[in-house]
C-alpha cells in the first residue's frame, strides 16, 4: 500500500505561483512515475502532468502547459509541481497519483485508470 498526502495549496492571486508537493509513503515508489490531476467544482478530475521515474520524461495538459513544472525527488519519494501565471481557471482540488507501471509513463497517461494511488487533494484558489 501507499500513502500520498499532498501539501502546499492555498489562497493567491492571479499571476502568483505556489508549489505543490506531495509525499508518499508506504512503499518506495521511486520506480513508478507519478503525476498530478485536479477538479473543480462541477467537473471531472482531469490530468494536469506526469512524469517518469527517472526524470527524463514528463508531459502537460494544454492548459498548464508552459505555465507548469512537475518534479521528484526519489530519495524522498516526492513529487512536486511549480505553478505559476496562475489563473482563475486553475482553481481545483490538486491531487497526488502513482501510476501502476514501473519506469515509464503509460501511454494513456491522461486517463485515471493509468492511477493506482491516490492522496486526499489540496486545494487550490486562485482570485481575481
Amino acid at each position: 500500500q501507499v500513502q500520498l498526502v499532498e501539501s502546499g495549496g492555498g489562497l493567491v492571486q492571479a499571476g502568483d505561483s505556489l508549489r505543490l508537493s506531495c509525499a508518499a509513503s508506504g512503499r518506495i515508489v521511486s520506480s513508478c512515475p507519478m503525476g498530478w490531476f485536479r477538479q473543480a467544482p462541477g467537473k471531472e478530475r482531469e490530468f494536469v502532468a506526469v512524469m517518469s521515474w527517472s526524470g527524463a520524461n514528463e508531459y502537460y495538459s494544454e492548459t498548464v502547459k508552459g505555465r507548469f513544472k512537475i518534479s521528484r525527488d526519489n530519495a524522498k519519494n516526492m513529487v512536486f509541481l511549480q505553478m505559476n501565471s496562475l489563473k482563475s481557471d486553475d482553481s481545483a482540488v490538486y491531487y497526488c497519483a502513482v501510476q501502476n507501471a514501473e519506469y515509464y509513463i503509460r501511454s494513456e497517461y491522461y486517463a485515471q485508470s493509468s492511477y493506482e494511488y491516490w492522496g486526499q487533494g489540496t486545494q487550490v484558489t486562485v482570485s481575481t
